[in-house]
């Protein structure tokens, strides 16, 4: 018996009513206004707020929390079809035809996502107490943390694209300040800098579809967009889901928009798992299933869509399984993660329900072993290597306990949470079409491989093999225990939501039961003996044999997969080296074609005043001589003239 069933909360009907009789749905405005204010008074008051800024942000980020709970409550109260509630704060962009309010959206969809994101948000605000406890610009850390948390609620409350933009613009701005948070790292630098970039590129997209809403429909709102999309044509739609669909993928770092989120790793861990399970990444798959609607009536676009998703679920995890960089291995976990996600969301109204299961479930178990990482880190004096690691669960237990909890997780081992959410994605594209299921269920296979590849050479194995120099020891409890926290939420959540999340959803995605070729239950016995398979596998090459301290050379595919299978080289040789090629042409152009045209005019001019200054001498004899030989040239052209 789960907590939740038949989309009702284990709240009494009492209480629900209660709070929504109290108004509170007049504070929708507070879920964005209070981070904030936070990030305000601490980037305004600057090094006067060091000793208590951390506190501040905390406190911030956990009133936004309990006030998206009080709104929860206050939705269960009401019927399904009554749960979108919309807050008008001021007419905003009013020029001739075109009006786009600055509304808030609360329903269903966007209800999920800000009880993650604050509640999430909130346990890294914690940890990163500890994190950051040595760090002289600790309080302009959790300034920028304040800013990602505001800017990704304005991102999933906003009622309109353009006001979806916005947010998803300070979610750019956030990750670019908080990924080079340590800039004086050239590292930290650079990456802060790709990531900006590359999220530039999409959010072309976004600029486009936006456009291409107002051409279409004349306006930019939810309502008069999603609502309307049954009189677009198929191409018209096709158009704008593919502008979304490139939008999505900057932010949720997919294929072919993928590089930037390895090297993202360089800013402080708390960031990585910000990033990585509550805010940035989600925002590909909030868009995707938001525009529902035009996805629907456009199976080009969603064909596009599942493309991209698989794709990038098969290269995040095979770039996973070469990394020796604890933490880039988590980042190609989450690459093949959000492919999941982005192709379930692709599959259309049988799908949309467990983008979202999966993307709640990931973010538990994924923050987890984000800041279990973090807390081997801060153990080991900031080693990243695996190689370097190796039976570090004799000396941090709980950070061993903790992240075994992510591990089976992520893995689909039932009963924690990713067997739920990842399962019912797998069952999802079998219905839909056989070899996209086919390859969802290889992933997950190669999913139990890197991620117990990881788990083994960072916990276990035959010997430890940190230097002398090295003491591990337990991180703080102000770390460990948010950790703890979010570790219980990757066993339980997803039993706790599957009978609830489909009805409490439905009503604003939509949904159809999926039919796959073969039960349930069969699909959930080859996904398990894939599971084994990639585990045992990894568990025999990692723990059982010794692992050298330098990684050798290996076969073809793990030599690209270290190199990310060449997504730099081939950004490099598409855009980048003809870009500096087409650069140096303009340049010489301008040089040799542009003034070179002028410099010669110039010296051509002054070419012929030196010569004809020479004819100045001074001399009054030369002048009169220069006289007698005129007069006497117009004397023989009058002569010839009357001849």
């Amino acid at each position: 018996m789960t907590p939740f069933s038949g989309g009702e909360a284990a709240v009494p009907a009492e209480i629900a009513n209660a709070v929504d009789a109290t108004g509170v749905f007049s504070l929708i405005w507070l879920l964005v206004a209070l981070p904030l204010l936070g990030a305000t008074v601490l980037l305004l008051l600057g090094r006067r707020s060091d000793k208590w800024g951390h506190w501040l942000a905390i406190l911030m980020s956990t009133a936004s929390f309990v006030v998206g709970a009080a709104l929860f409550i206050g939705l269960l109260g009401r019927p399904d079809d009554d749960r979108a509630i919309k807050q008008h704060l001021y007419d905003w962009q009013v020029v001739g035809t075109f009006n786009v309010p600055f509304d808030l959206r609360l329903d269903q969809l966007s209800m999920v996502f800000v009880l993650l994101i604050t509640f999430v948000g909130t346990l890294i605000h914690i940890y990163s107490v500890g994190y950051m406890s040595h760090d002289p610009n600790r309080r302009r850390f959790f300034a920028y943390l304040n800013l990602f948390v505001a800017s990704m609620l304005l991102l999933v409350l906003a009622d309109n694209y353009l006001l979806l933009y916005v947010g998803w613009e300070g979610v750019g701005l956030a990750s670019y300040l908080l990924i080079g948070f340590w800039f004086y790292k050239e590292s930290a630098a650079v990456a802060s800098k790709k990531a900006f970039v590359v999220n530039r590129v999409g959010d072309v997209g976004l600029s486009v579809a936006v456009m291409l809403m107002f051409a279409t429909f004349g306006s930019v709102t939810f309502e008069g967009v999603l609502g309307r999309a049954d009189q677009a044509s198929e191409q018209q739609l096709t158009w704008i889901g593919l502008a979304l669909l490139l939008a999505a993928c900057g932010k949720s770092a997919q294929f072919p928009l993928q590089s930037w989120l390895l090297d993202a790793m360089e800013g402080p861990t708390p960031v990585s798992a910000l990033i990585h399970a509550a805010t940035m990444v989600t925002a590909g798959v909030y868009l995707i299933v938001r525009s529902n609607a035009i996805f629907d009536a456009a199976p080009v676009a969603a064909a596009a869509v599942i493309a991209i998703g698989a794709i990038t679920l098969i290269m995040g995890a095979i770039i996973g399984s070469a990394k020796d960089d604890i933490k880039k291995a988590l980042a190609g976990s989450t690459m093949s993660q959000i492919g999941y996600m982005i192709l379930a969301a692709g599959l259309g109204p049988v799908g949309y329900v467990f983008a979202i299961f999966h993307l709640i479930t990931h973010g538990f178990f994924k923050a987890d072993m984000f800041l279990g990482a973090g807390s081997v880190m801060h153990g080991m004096n900031d080693q990243v290597n695996m190689r370097h690691f190796g039976l570090i669960r004799t000396v941090m237990k709980v950070t061993w306990i903790t992240f075994a909890c992510g591990w089976l997780a992520i893995m689909g081992v039932p009963p924690f949470s990713g067997f739920y959410s990842k399962d019912k994605i797998i069952e999802s594209a079998l219905s839909v079409n056989v070899w996209v299921g086919i390859i969802t269920m290889i992933g997950a296979g190669i999913t139990a491989f890197y991620m117990t590849r990881l788990f083994a050479m960072t916990f276990h194995g035959r010997e430890k093999r940190w230097t002398d120099d090295v003491h591990p020891h337990e991180s703080p409890w102000i770390m460990m225990a948010p950790v703890a926290v979010l570790a219980f939420l990757a066993v339980v959540a997803g039993f706790a939501l599957s009978n609830w999340i489909v009805d409490w959803l439905a009503p604003v995605t939509g949904y159809e039961p999926a039919d796959p070729p073969i039960p349930p239950l069969a699909i959930s016995g080859i996904v398990l003996v894939l599971v084994v398979i990639g585990a045992g596998l990894a568990w025999v090459m990692y723990d059982r044999r010794p692992v050298p301290t330098t990684a050798p050379a290996g076969n073809w595919l793990t030599r690209a997969a270290r190199v990310d299978l060449y997504g730099d080289a081939v950004n490099e040789a598409v855009f980048m080296r003809p870009g500096q090629y087409l650069t140096r042409f303009l340049v010489w152009f301008d040089n040799r074609v542009v003034d070179g045209a002028v410099n010669g005019l110039a010296a051509t001019i002054g070419g012929l005043s030196g010569r004809a200054r020479r004819l100045q001498t001074g001399f009054a004899r030369s002048y009169a001589l220069s006289m007698l030989g005129g007069a006497a040239v117009v004397a023989l052209t009058l002569v010839l003239v009357r001849l």
